[in-house]
């Protein structure tokens, strides 16, 4: 392996004394792990947070070794971050690329979406473009990996309009009409995953309720019990700012 990239700090492995595994997010290669000699020394330590952004070198000799990998700060993120909820999304999102990709595999969409929210987030965006950034970014890593529900048209008339509901077993959008009888078993479907209505607190929170399931019964499914656990506690601070506005 010889590559030479852009890439995002996506979470940190400690290796032997001082050394560190790294999984890097790039755009022409996907995930890619590396050992970084001193990785987690003084001087390093700051450089390999996860959302910080840095030019990435990776040799190898053998594709059955892990490269060892080189790095050099571009973009100082992760220290900027300062918010509760900022911090939180921080946490999930790069947590959730890290193990939710496959290796080695090209996801340029997703580097880009990822590149610009946790740009965002080091820019102190505020709650609500945070929460419809975040779970705009689940739905298209859900795509990525072909499991986006579809939210084009009800499963039950063929109808595009007024879709209000998803099924938790078809991934498919519901109308309100053929919904409603139903409503209990249905996940809700925010207006602004639909069109160009404002995310409300509310709206958020039935996003990443709709993305959390897919994501939990399509991804994450027997694995990654810490990574949702950074989910709920980014979960738990919308629903308290829900609760206070």
């Amino acid at each position: 392996m010889h590559l030479d990239t852009p890439a995002i700090v996506c979470a940190l492995l400690p290796h032997g004394e001082h050394g560190a595994v790294v999984r890097f997010f790039t755009a022409g290669d996907g995930l890619v792990a590396g050992y970084v000699r001193g990785g987690r020394s003084r001087r390093l330590r700051p450089i390999l947070q996860p959302g910080n952004g840095v030019a990435l070198q990776m040799r190898g000799r053998v594709d059955t070794q892990l490269a060892a990998a080189t790095v050099e700060l571009t973009h100082a993120r992760a220290a900027l971050v300062t918010t509760g909820i900022g911090l939180a999304g921080l946490e999930w999102l790069t947590a959730l690329t890290a193990l939710a990709l496959p290796e080695g595999a090209p996801h340029p969409m997703l580097y880009t979406a990822l590149e610009a929210l946790v740009s965002a987030l080091a820019a102190g965006a505020e709650a609500g473009s945070i929460g419809e950034g975040i779970v705009r970014y689940e739905l298209l890593l859900l795509g990525e990996l072909g499991f986006a529900p579809d939210l084009s048209r009800c499963a039950a008339t063929g109808t595009s309009d007024d879709l209000t509901f998803v099924s938790p077993r078809s991934s498919q959008a519901v109308s309100r009409d053929a919904g409603l009888p139903w409503a209990a078993r249905l996940l809700p479907l925010p207006a602004f995953l639909t069109g160009n209505a404002p995310a409300t607190p509310s709206d958020i929170q039935d996003g990443l309720r709709l993305t959390g399931h897919f994501l939990g019964r399509d991804v994450l499914t027997g694995r990654g019990v810490e990574v949702l656990a950074a989910r709920q506690r980014l979960v738990a601070r919308f629903e308290q700012r829900t609760e206070t506005s």
